[in-house]
Formats: C-alpha cells, structure tokens, sequence
C-alpha cells in the first residue's frame, strides 16, 4: 500500500508540473493552485516517501530559500511569479540537495527553450498560420517564454535521480 501511495504522489507531482508547462503555453501563466497542490500533496505524502523528519526539515528550508531567492528575481522583471512559486514547490519535493540539480536542470532547459523559441520566431513568419495565431503565442516577437516547460523540464530529468524517488525504492 505504502508504494502504491508513494507512486500516486510521484506520479501527480510530475502531472502537476506537465500541467502548469501546458497552462504556461497556452495562457501565459500558472494558476495557483498548482503549486498549491504541489505543496499540499508534498504534505500529505512526505510521509509514504521516506523523507523523515530531518529530510523533511531541509525540504521546508530549501523552499523558503528558493522562494526566498525567486522573489529576488521576480522583483525586476526577470522571473514571472508564477514561475518562482513552480520552481519553489518543486525545490520543496527535491529537498536538500537535489533541489540544486533540479534547479540547474531547469535552468539549462530554459536555455535551450531560448533557443529554440529564437529559431522559431525566425521562420514563423513562413508557417502555415495566421499572423493573429502567432501573435497570441510565445511564437511571437517580445512574448514572454512560458518557463515552466524548462522547469517540468527540469524536474521530469531530476526526479528519477532524486532521493525522494529512491527512498521508497522507486
């Protein structure tokens, strides 16, 4: 039962993380209660996955400290406020230390999704699609990258490699 549970709350934190890169994509943002979710389902399941009290602990610090430095980011412009709650959550699942790894995973990701929307950008004028199509996607000159796809990103590369994962012995 236990890694039943274990697997259903792995499972619904990498949903979770698909779930806001495609709300990101197609809106521009990520509604609350996703990372709401994330953290509420964190609570309920820290304890079928093995973390203990003090993996737990540095958990809770890792989140307050990336949200901590998200917001830093968030302040001039540079990381939208939904991004910072999604990478939060996701560094309370990760803890101490994958939580770091989590975060370089993402990062790259975002580079590359850089890339690949400049390339985009590039050749859309060319595509089959209506101009007014492309401007209401991230397709379009000056739109904002929807960054939770590097983070999902991000956290489906590390999950697989974390001690959350192998705790119960996934």
């Amino acid at each position: 039962m236990s890694a039943f549970l274990a697997n259903t709350a792995l499972l619904s934190f990498a949903f979770l993380m698909l779930a806001a890169a495609w709300t990101d994509i197609a809106r521009f943002t990520i509604p609350n209660w996703i990372p709401a979710l994330m953290i509420a389902l964190w609570l309920a399941s820290a304890p079928v996955l093995g973390i203990g009290w003090t993996g737990a602990g540095l958990s809770l610090l890792t989140f307050i400290a990336v949200l901590a430095f998200g917001m830093a980011l968030w302040a001039p412009g540079w990381l939208g406020g939904g991004d910072v709650k999604l990478i939060a959550a996701g560094a309370l699942w990760f803890g101490w230390p994958d939580a770091l790894m989590f975060i370089l995973f993402s990062a790259a990701a975002g580079g590359g999704l850089a890339l690949v929307l400049m390339a985009l950008r590039r050749v859309s004028p060319a595509l089959p699609v209506s101009a007014d199509w492309i401007g209401r996607t991230a397709l379009a000159q000056g739109a904002p990258a929807p960054y939770a796809v590097a983070i999902a990103s991000g956290a489906l590369i590390m999950l697989p490699q974390s001690a959350v994962f192998a705790a119960y012995g996934g």
